[in-house]
């Protein structure tokens, strides 16, 4: 009796539907790795497979043709998703916190300044003065970090959250002598795992497929993030098949231009690490909703 009310035709359509909407997300993604291992001549007389009919990595050495600075690229994309995460939370969850204690006498004017940018902008020119003339962030690495460092959404967020925390466990902690940084890292943050997780989960993914910021304020290629040495990569070979002498000479080397498998390609190479991530950032989503789901 319990097997049938376990397997029952509600819980057998709600499986049904959960994998139709994984295949939905799956397929595309092989079929994008199938083509990127496919020859270019292949594609254009055979089309699109899963199963490459002729495997050629002519897209992956094209893109890798200059395989230092795509590893550069990785290591400044990584340092940039994992130090302006980190930050990110830091700030958002101190400024949030601090806008919810009654004891901050001027939280009502900190609060107008972080709800203005909610409704308006102040435009890409004097954000690009102020980030270059002022701040002096221009061809640095803290510019692809502190660009990005709050969210005025986040913000909210996370002060809507911190509002269901009872306060007399706040309230505990200063009774036993704890003061409100301890307060605040020791009892607040645990409890908030379930919001910092689900923020830090977006905004790191933000930070990965960030590469308007590279393109405005760094002209070092040493700092050039992945996501805009890919991009680069596109327009070269938008350049190379309207100039006919250079696309002769890379096909030369490499035979026919990797256009399209190019493209995939460089798809792989920007999603890769978030799919190899996720599995492993998954069990500490879980395990911070049950932590902040039970409160003693």
């Amino acid at each position: 009796m319990g097997n049938r009310k376990k397997f029952g035709p509600s819980r057998l359509l709600l499986h049904l539907v959960f994998i139709l909407l994984c295949l939905i997300c799956v397929i595309p993604l092989l079929l994008v790795v199938g083509i990127s291992f496919t020859d270019e001549t292949s594609l254009m007389v055979d089309g699109y497979h899963f199963i490459p009919r002729v495997f050629s990595t002519d897209a992956y050495k094209y893109v890798f043709s200059g395989a230092g600075s795509v590893l550069q690229a990785y290591v400044v994309t990584i340092a940039v998703t994992v130090l302006g995460t980190g930050l990110h939370l830091l700030v958002t969850s101190m400024l949030a916190y601090s806008l919810t204690r009654e004891e901050v006498t001027a939280r009502e004017k900190i609060s107008l300044f972080v709800y203005i940018p909610v409704l308006f902008n102040g435009g890409l020119v004097p954000y690009y003065m102020l980030m270059t003339r002022f701040l002096h962030l221009k061809n640095t690495i803290w510019v692809l970090i502190l660009a990005s460092l709050v969210s005025a959404v986040n913000v909210l967020i996370m002060k809507n959250f911190f509002r269901t925390i009872p306060n007399s466990l706040i309230e505990s902690a200063r009774i036993d002598g704890s003061g409100e940084i301890r307060t605040f890292f020791t009892i607040v943050l645990p409890l908030s795992t379930p919001s910092l997780a689900a923020i830090g989960l977006f905004v790191a993914i933000a930070y990965w497929n960030d590469w308007m910021t590279c393109s405005l304020y760094i002209e070092t290629p040493k700092l050039h993030t992945l996501q805009y040495l890919l991009q680069s990569l596109m327009n070269n070979i938008g350049y190379l098949q309207s100039n006919a002498q250079a696309s002769r000479s890379i096909e030369q080397s490499l035979g026919t231009l990797p256009s399209e498998g190019a493209r995939m390609a460089t798809c792989v190479l920007a999603i890769g690490p978030i799919i190899l991530l996720y599995p492993l950032l998954q069990k500490y989503f879980e395990k911070g909703l049950t932590i902040g789901a039970v409160k003693e």
